[in-house]
């Protein structure tokens, strides 16, 4: 299955363009932000646990990362209410379940082989959020690959400074940005090449984000995985 899966080329998907899909576990569904693989792909996705799901325990061969948007979700008697962001490095493995239902962004089998470490943060803690730059950033994580981190910028903010960006990847967790005459609100998923990005600005409540950079250099697709 292919979905937004040439990973050079701009990709949007706003909130109002999700499309549910069932999973192969009860009880749970996903919205594909990009995909390349059949069941065991490398993917980006919104996926929603309904209350009392339970996904198999299972492996993550090139790790998992995601971050609480909505309930409780659960990896075995460890419970992260919205706002965590976690990362299973690869070879890790969990039992997934939501016992009053969930709402998560994940992505799938995009990590390296250096990409050890394991990540439990709570970004509703005051202390891990730093003024930087002029906005309010909660770093996540940063390697010689990705820097991944919230933003919470004010109304009118440019996301980027005008320097060229080399590839970034942004969710808006509150607010809404705004390119030109068109407004991304809640929920809508931006994949950005290479370049500039002059008009993309915080919309005027001002816009709480997810941001990834540095992942894409060099990227086209990844091959198939099973």
């Amino acid at each position: 299955m292919l979905v937004n899966h040439d990973l050079s080329l701009r990709a949007l998907v706003t909130a109002d363009e999700y499309e549910w899909v069932s999973s192969p576990q009860s009880g749970v569904h996903r919205v594909m932000l990009d995909r390349i693989g059949a069941e065991q792909a490398r993917a980006t996705s919104i996926v929603r646990y309904e209350a009392g799901s339970v996904f198999p325990a299972h492996s993550h061969p090139e790790g998992e990362e995601i971050l609480v948007l909505e309930g409780v979700f659960s990896e075995g008697d460890q419970h992260y209410p919205a706002g965590w962001y976690l990362r299973n490095p690869p070879g890790s493995s969990h039992q997934p379940s939501s016992k009053l239902g969930a709402t998560i962004f994940v992505k799938l089998r995009q990590m390296t082989a250096e990409d050890t470490q394991r990540v439990r943060i709570n970004t509703l803690e005051a202390s891990r959020w730093q003024q930087r730059l002029g906005r309010e950033i909660c770093p996540l994580y940063q390697s010689a690959h990705e820097l991944v981190r919230l933003e919470s910028l004010a109304a009118g903010e440019p996301i980027f400074s005008g320097e060229p960006v080399a590839g970034a990847e942004l969710l808006v967790l509150g607010g809404e940005i705004t390119e030109g005459a068109s407004a991304y609100s809640t929920g809508s998923w931006l994949r950005l090449p290479a370049g500039t990005f002059p008009e993309l600005v915080s919309g005027n409540a001002g816009a709480l984000l997810y941001i990834k950079t540095g992942h894409l250099v060099g990227q086209k697709t990844s091959a198939v995985t099973q």
